[in-house]
């Protein structure tokens, strides 16, 4: 019985604790204009201070040759300022080319990346989008993290963006 004990110990001491999940649709309004391009957007956590906790995605033309597409990153004012100018494009499991209308699904856990480790606190997932030819949008949603019970917020864009909603699960 000794030696069954430390070896149940052991294993309990191996399994994964539970992991917080941050889901988030993001909604590409389709637009009626004459000259459409699909925008460019960022989604980022930022802490009270306004410094990034995390880049959780940066969506741009990367088709474009000779990285042009880049060039246009600037035109996300607030992400730019705040930590674009400061990222080496592409970034690994962050960046990704732009998306057409409709809705967006992305899935994040705590400890793994890009969301890393988000210490206790109070926070504010921003998702910006920037479009040729078209406008600029930015949407901010405050969140507590871990959350302590499932929790749904929201926000709605009004030109370049559409619904947001962020679920949190512990």
């Amino acid at each position: 019985m000794r030696r069954l004990v430390p070896l149940v110990l052991c294993l309990a001491a191996t399994l994964p604790a539970a992991a917080a999940d941050l889901n988030l649709t993001v909604e590409i309004p389709a637009l009626k204009v004459a000259e459409y391009h699909r925008p460019y957007v960022a989604v980022w956590v930022e802490r009270e201070d306004h410094s990034v906790a995390a880049n959780l995605a940066v969506w741009y033309d990367m088709k474009k040759a000779d990285g042009e597409g880049t060039k246009w990153l600037k035109d996300m004012r607030q992400w730019w300022r705040r930590s674009g100018r400061d990222q080496t494009m592409p970034i690994d499991g962050v960046s990704g080319a732009t998306r057409p209308a409709g809705q967006h699904q992305l899935r994040f856990t705590d400890g793994k990346p890009p969301l890393g480790t988000l210490a206790p606190g109070h926070y504010e997932l921003v998702v910006e989008a920037a479009r040729e030819v078209g406008g600029r949008e930015a949407q901010r949603i405050a969140f507590d993290w871990p959350a302590k019970t499932p929790t749904h917020l929201s926000a709605k864009g009004s030109d370049e963006l559409g619904q947001i909603t962020l679920d949190l699960n512990p």
